[in-house]
C-alpha cells in the first residue's frame, strides 16, 4: 500500500519537466500556496473536466493566494498538446517515472470499475507557504472535487 501524506508532512520535493519545455521544482513555488492536483492521463474525458474546472476558476485560486499545479505521467508533449487543446493555463508537470506520484500517495492500487489495478490515484494536495502539506485528498472525482476544495478552503 502507497503510503499517504497527512497535514503537517513536509511536501515531497520534486523538479519535474512541464508542458512548455521548462523545469518545475517545488522549491521555486516556497513562498506561496500550491494546489498540486494528480491525474491519470491528459486528454482523456475525467482528467479534461477536472483541468477545465481548474482553469475556469484558478483566477479566483490566485486572487485567494493559491499557485494551481497539475501532475501525471504524460510526456511534456503529451501535455503541450493537452494545454494548447483546452486552454489550460497554469504549469502541468510530467512524472514519467512515477516517483514524485508514488511519493505523495497519488500512485499504487486502485479500484476501477470493481477491478484492483495499479495506477495514478486521482489526488488533489494543498501545501503551504513552507511546503508542508496543509490538505491532502486521495479518490477525489474528476467532476465537482474543484467546487468541493473551494469549500474547504474557505472560498466559498
Amino acid at each position: 500500500m502507497t503510503e499517504r501524506l497527512a497535514p503537517g508532512d513536509p511536501a515531497p520535493e520534486f523538479s519535474l519537466p512541464t508542458d512548455d519545455g521548462g523545469t518545475l521544482t517545488l522549491k521555486e513555488l516556497r513562498g506561496r500556496k500550491v494546489v498540486l492536483y494528480a491525474y491519470p492521463a491528459a486528454m482523456t474525458p475525467g482528467c479534461t473536466k477536472q483541468a477545465c474546472d481548474f482553469r475556469d476558476n484558478l483566477a479566483s485560486l490566485q486572487a485567494a493566494g493559491y499557485e494551481v499545479v497539475g501532475i501525471s505521467p504524460d510526456t511534456p508533449a503529451k501535455l503541450a498538446t493537452f494545454r494548447e487543446r483546452d486552454a489550460i493555463t497554469f504549469p502541468l508537470v510530467s512524472d514519467r517515472d512515477k516517483s514524485v506520484l508514488t511519493a505523495y500517495g497519488a500512485f499504487g492500487e486502485k479500484q476501477l470499475y470493481g477491478k484492483t489495478v495499479t495506477g495514478v490515484i486521482r489526488s488533489t494536495f494543498v501545501i503551504d507557504e513552507q511546503g508542508a502539506i496543509e490538505r491532502a485528498f486521495y479518490n477525489v472525482k474528476a467532476t465537482g472535487h474543484v467546487a468541493k476544495l473551494r469549500r474547504d478552503l474557505g472560498l466559498d
